[in-house]
């Protein structure tokens, strides 16, 4: 079992906080980076929407379009492990730039890929689109670990499970939107313009981040902010030696990975298979009323999650995380033991709604507000990396391997396969139930 570290959270100068300069310069900061990322998440959902839509232009199984799936989450989940040291050397705020500016490049490249007729439509082009997607994945990992950079020189840890669900909340009304238009745009326009709408928006954040973000409070003319995570106190200079010793000997950052490892699984079997879940197995076309209507509940859902874990995080938990994920993986083998069951559509639906509440309760959790409690600011984006980069990787087996398992045994087996990661997931954080960050400056 990993030992415990332990410290007293320290209240934060509230000189600092409270300042009308710092609260000000602050908003516009985690405003404008919160939904920079949030308009990557469209360029990220948009491909479960063509999911089914590749498959009727050219003849390919849910085994080849899982193959991109894989191609993407794996790329991801590898690269974020390197992305996470190159983003705490540069800082968060060129590292955003160079995710969004590749989102938009390979976002479109995708959608050029229905005018390649030259390639056919057989592995040539399956290739074309794997290979295309897995980039834009590539620099998709950089924007979650970009942002956890910049916020963790802006939030004390007393406050972080708070405004890490209000991010949580901007972050989903990027899959809100694309949940809204996708949909409209497949059925209304040729498939290719699912990516074409994203990559224009992300433009223009990419554009307002560029003016308007800064790395620290210090860039900005404002005084530092001791955060009291687990750089505090630390003198040492920030390098890849550093954030390694950092984040990959600590066994308490090691068991959350593996955690992640779970909730990718968990997460990424449930977002890239379930539109095309309510059209076969529930025989819900995409346009329908009640298609919709639940698709925007599991995103309000996911807000909704995000908000309840910050907040009984730092009010009732006192800062402390894993007990907040413990209750998320619960909830979602409830969920999918519904769907496993599937009694009814309405069940169903609610075990959506539901389970898209837990998915958000651990991810806020995990990726979002460990990776800065246990890296420190110092490296909390290469925490970030290892957390989500492992999340990616265990979502990887959902293209291939889940593709592989529907095309054989049908939607009956989907519910099932993802249920004993989340019992795994939430032996995992019953192991680090008080786990708390050690700061130095408490020495």
């Amino acid at each position: 079992m990993p030992s415990v570290q332990s410290v007293k959270t320290q209240p934060t100068d509230t000189r600092i906080v409270h300042s009308w300069d710092f609260r000000t310069r602050r908003c516009l900061n985690w405003l404008t980076l919160g939904l920079t990322y949030s308009a990557m998440y469209m360029g990220r959902y948009n491909l479960s929407f063509v999911n089914k839509s590749l498959s009727n232009t050219y003849g390919w199984d849910k085994t080849q379009i899982g193959a991109i799936i894989t191609a993407a989450l794996s790329i991801y989940g590898f690269s974020a492990f390197f992305n996470g040291p190159i983003a705490d050397k540069i800082g968060g705020r060129r590292a955003m730039l160079i995710g969004s500016i590749g989102t938009i490049f390979f976002n479109i490249l995708f959608g050029l890929g229905a005018y390649l007729g030259f390639l056919g439509t057989g592995t040539f082009l399956l290739g074309y689109f794997a290979t295309v997607w897995a980039m834009n994945s590539y620099f998709q990992s950089y924007s979650a670990l970009s942002l956890i950079k910049v916020n963790a020189s802006w939030f004390h840890i007393s406050e972080r499970g708070v405004f890490s669900a209000i991010f949580g909340a901007m972050i989903q009304s990027g899959r809100a939107l694309i949940y809204f238009i996708g949909p409209i745009l497949v059925l209304a326009l040729p498939w290719q313009w699912v990516f074409f709408v994203p990559s224009g928006i992300i433009a223009v954040m990419s554009f307002l981040t560029y003016l308007f973000v800064q790395n620290n409070p210090e860039d900005c003319g404002l005084k530092p902010l001791d955060v009291q995570d687990a750089s505090s106190g630390d003198k040492e200079q920030v390098s890849f030696q550093y954030v390694f010793n950092k984040v990959f000997t600590n066994p308490i950052t090691l068991t959350i990975a593996f955690a992640e490892f779970c909730t990718g699984f968990v997460r990424h079997g449930f977002e890239q298979w379930f539109p095309r879940y309510m059209d076969e197995a529930q025989h819900l076309a995409l346009n329908s009323s009640v298609f919709q209507k639940g698709a925007m509940a599991v995103v309000v859902a996911g807000i909704f999650g995000a908000l309840f874990a910050g907040t009984i995080s730092d009010w009732v938990f006192k800062s402390r995380r894993p007990p907040v994920a413990f209750l998320g993986y619960f909830l979602q083998i409830l969920c999918l033991s519904i769907i496993w069951a599937s009694p009814s559509i309405n069940w169903v639906i609610f075990a959506f709604i539901l389970n898209s509440f837990a998915i958000s309760i651990v991810h806020s959790m995990l990726s979002g507000t460990c990776s800065m409690d246990f890296g420190g600011k110092k490296a909390a984006a290469t925490a970030a990396g290892m957390f989500d980069g492992m999340q990616y990787i265990g979502g990887s087996a959902v293209g291939l391997g889940m593709g592989w398992l529907l095309d054989h045994f049908g939607w009956g087996s989907w519910g099932p396969s993802m249920i004993g990661f989340s019992v795994v997931g939430a032996v995992l954080m019953l192991v680090l139930w008080n786990a708390r960050p050690h700061s130095d400056s408490t020495h």
